[in-house]
């Protein structure tokens, strides 16, 4: 792998604080906008001590830039690095549905519904809910939006959604 545009070397070594110090700047980076920066300190975060975080984090600054088969990519990396932890899962899934492949999407965002490391189940159900409904499932979209409800009483997308669904059923 080449050294990052920054200007360090790469290690061989694994130092997860300082690979923990660089995703955190790299968080830091692409809050506010510098790609650039955040894609490179991402990578040498990567090339210090891989994390699935880290490589999930770097396929959503690509998908900020519309680079979005890359971002798939960087999430199959997340995956074989951590299989449980469920971003990268939901990421791939809401990747496919910003390209418009519906089907493809579903296993993706169903499989992070299962996953066991994950600090916002709310999100693949949301996109699920998403998918149904621009298919026209009404019943399976609703069934994914109450169970955000159950989850986030007062999510506000999920209740207008379950309103409008059950306008259309009756």
């Amino acid at each position: 792998m080449d050294a990052p545009r920054l200007g360090w070397s790469v290690t061989s070594a694994s130092d997860p604080e300082a690979a923990a110090e660089c995703l955190r700047r790299a968080f830091q980076a692409q809050m506010s906008g510098d790609f650039a920066t955040a894609i490179d300190l991402y990578q040498h975060s990567i090339a210090l001590c891989p994390t699935a975080e880290a490589h999930t984090f770097l396929g959503w600054t690509y998908s900020f830039q519309r680079r979005l088969e890359e971002a798939i990519e960087e999430c199959h990396k997340a995956i074989a690095v951590d299989p449980t932890f469920g971003n990268p899962y939901n990421d791939i899934g809401a990747y496919l549905i910003e390209m418009g492949r519906l089907d493809e999407a579903i296993p993706w965002l169903e499989r992070a519904t299962k996953a066991t490391r994950y600090e916002s189940p709310h999100f693949p159900l949301l996109n699920l809910g998403r998918v149904y409904l621009a298919k026209e499932m009404y019943s399976r979209a609703l069934e994914q939006f109450r169970a955000v409800l159950d989850l986030q009483p007062d999510h506000a997308g999920a209740q207008r959604a379950v309103t409008l669904i059950r306008r259309k059923l009756n």
